[in-house]
């Protein structure tokens, strides 16, 4: 059941305008953002309808300001777009959020977390609050990958030695994503500070034989289906959970900090492969998810990560549930 609270919902003037038909934006601050208890206790559970769904903390990236980050806008509208949404701007605050979803009794992971591996020395929590949510490791069946991004599938994998991590779970991956970072061509034509990432997929991806392709618009597990993003990277997937009448997108990289690019939509971040692709599919999903009054999830949306959206203006406003 989505909740939001009087205090977790702060309309500003030109938002009240809005909402009661004036040509003015929306502005939704979410005050639960702010509580360190939540990113303390680093977990939140939640309902879809039969399906249990907890959001795992991995940390923060407190990520320095420059000018190359958002291709079309300069650091001073970043700073600004931040100060709107309630953040502070002395950095940007890319976070890191996977789910687990208790699906019939069985645990099923989306993405793997950074395993302490990447987003620097605050991120590598997911495990420690995993335990702390009451949800055993070993007991993880399936594990849904949204992107090959090392924030995303460094959990699966030990550093040093690229042990699995989840040994015993099926993990689920996009089919022109594992084409695309697998291809042997592919290592040399990488930047340089992209070409380890390559070399270490290529050194385990093929050799684990608990590892699956999906082809987009297939269920993956009961439930839930996997859909094409493509454009943030050549393969970046979403999964759409339906349970009884209601439906819960979960976006991946569709958008990172909420406050930059869902309300600015047309913002290119410089980790988004294909800046047109990505924004263009942001779009549609941004409008499908409006459109069925969808709970959504974002891997940078921090906590609480799930919420709805809705129009605002020219862009959209991340409301964000209950905590």
């Amino acid at each position: 059941m989505l909740k939001v609270s009087r205090r977790d919902l702060v309309l500003s003037a030109a938002g009240a305008a809005a909402l009661f038909g004036l040509n003015r934006h929306v502005t939704f601050i979410d005050a639960a953002q702010a509580k360190s208890d939540l990113l303390t206790k680093g977990f939140m559970t939640f309902k879809v309808g039969d399906v249990e769904v907890t959001s795992l903390f991995d940390g923060i990236w407190e990520k320095a300001h420059d000018d190359k980050f958002i291709r079309n806008a300069t650091v001073a509208q970043t700073k600004a777009a931040l100060k709107a949404g309630g953040l502070a701007d002395a950095f940007v605050p890319i976070t890191f959020t996977a789910l687990a979803l208790k699906i019939k009794g069985d645990v099923i992971l989306v993405d793997s977390g950074t395993g302490g591996q990447a987003g620097g020395p605050k991120a590598g929590l997911m495990m420690k609050h995993m335990a702390a949510a009451g949800i055993d490791a070993k007991s993880v069946k399936t594990i849904l990958i949204s992107h090959f991004h090392p924030d995303h599938i460094f959990g699966l994998m030990a550093k040093g030695t690229n042990a699995q991590v989840f040994p015993n779970a099926e993990i689920i991956v996009p089919s022109a994503e594992y084409k695309f970072w697998t291809d042997p061509a592919l290592i040399p034509k990488l930047p340089a500070a992209r070409q380890g990432l390559a070399k270490r997929i290529q050194a385990t991806f093929p050799t684990w034989k608990n590892l699956k392709q999906a082809e987009a618009g297939k269920e993956v597990v009961p439930g839930v289906t996997m859909l094409s993003a493509h454009g943030h990277t050549p393969g970046h997937s979403v999964f759409r959970l339906s349970s009884g009448s209601q439906q819960f997108m979960i976006m991946g990289d569709t958008s990172n900090v909420p406050a930059l690019f869902v309300r600015n939509p047309g913002w290119q971040a410089i980790f988004d492969a294909d800046p047109k692709l990505a924004e263009s599919n942001r779009r549609k999903l941004f409008e499908q998810a409006v459109a069925d009054k969808a709970i959504v999830a974002g891997y940078h949306f921090g906590l609480p990560n799930a919420g709805t959206l809705a129009k605002d203006g020219s862009g959209y406003a991340f409301v964000p549930m209950k905590a």
